[in-house]
């Protein structure tokens, strides 16, 4: 296991230079001058201009400025903004919210996905199946924004329950409700995903093997049942906390938060490519630990995975 984890940690470089690489290409190849609405509607000054592009190594070829932002990159420097804020500042203060919010989403959508998922295959095709194959469907159709919004206007405005808009410093309990719209719809495929694979190995040889010995049922189903059945739920569940970060823009404008999704929406809007870059590559970090996470988490599920 050791091995494999050093030769999975050495196959995360060369990845997380590409991607990065991919990423920085994007943004700075975009065509325009990104510094034009620094000063105005009259235009910044040539020599302003030739300064920035100077200080920012926007003069150099792509390849140059790659190398030396990744350079700043692995002393932990994400560089600085057009208006000399450090992009590291920024990061640490909306990525705790983000990190809190896309959390409260994955608790949900794990407890009540698989809990659902659990539940209806092993009552079998019925109301309580019926009901929740219906439910998930919804969430599916549904986008996020809408649910967001809905449940802000109903619970929020009409019933008061809870508060429309979040505050700038959100604790756990303001982030409840909108942690569960941002994982409603993971949680309606984590539900299906559960119900399929359980389904399919409630047929198998091993499971028939178990119930001719006379293990007691809630034996068979939490041991051998269902640990092979978490296989494909548990892949969808690490990649998807990447996505939930990504991903939260969207659910950060319904209610207010000032999050990750803010921060990039807002860099967006200025051209601030610093920070776009800084938060994305960020994120393609939190994605590539997640999936070695997802593939040694295997091994524990299923003794029969074994790495060399």
């Amino acid at each position: 296991m050791g091995r494999y984890i050093l030769r999975r940690l050495l196959q995360l470089i060369p990845v997380f230079i590409g991607t990065t690489f991919i990423i920085y290409s994007l943004v700075w190849a975009i065509p325009g001058n990104p510094f034009a609405g620094l000063c105005g509607p009259r235009g910044c000054p040539p020599a302003f201009v030739d300064q920035m592009t100077e200080q920012y190594n926007l003069d150099q070829p792509l390849p140059v400025q790659y190398v030396l932002y990744l350079g700043q990159l692995f002393q932990g420097n994400f560089g600085e903004t057009f208006n000399g804020i450090e992009v590291s500042t920024l990061i640490q203060q909306s990525y705790p919210v983000t990190l809190k919010l896309a959390t409260i989403a994955l608790v949900f959508e794990a407890v009540i996905g698989i809990a659902a998922g659990i539940l209806t295959a092993l009552r079998g095709k019925g109301f309580v199946d019926n009901l929740v194959l219906a439910a998930t469907l919804f969430l599916i159709a549904v986008p996020v924004f809408v649910t967001g919004f809905v449940i802000q206007v109903v619970l929020g405005v009409q019933l008061e329950w809870i508060e429309p808009s979040v505050g700038a410093d959100p604790g756990i309990g303001q982030l409840i409700i909108p942690g569960l719209v941002l994982g409603s719809l993971s949680m309606a495929y984590i539900a299906r995903l559960t119900r399929t694979a359980m389904f399919e190995n409630k047929r198998a040889d091993y499971i028939r093997t178990a119930n001719a010995k006379g293990l007691k049922p809630t034996r068979v189903v939490s041991v051998h049942m269902l640990r092979n059945s978490l296989i494909p739920v548990i892949t969808f569940i690490g990649t998807d906390f990447g996505a939930l970060m990504g991903g939260a823009i969207v659910t950060e404008g319904v209610f207010n938060i000032h999050g990750i999704g803010g921060l990039v929406f807002s860099a967006i809007q200025g051209q601030e490519g610093v920070t776009v870059t800084g938060v994305v590559t960020l994120l393609v970090l939190v994605y590539l630990l997640m999936n070695l996470l997802v593939d040694i988490l295997y091994a524990a599920l299923d003794p029969r995975i074994r790495y060399d």
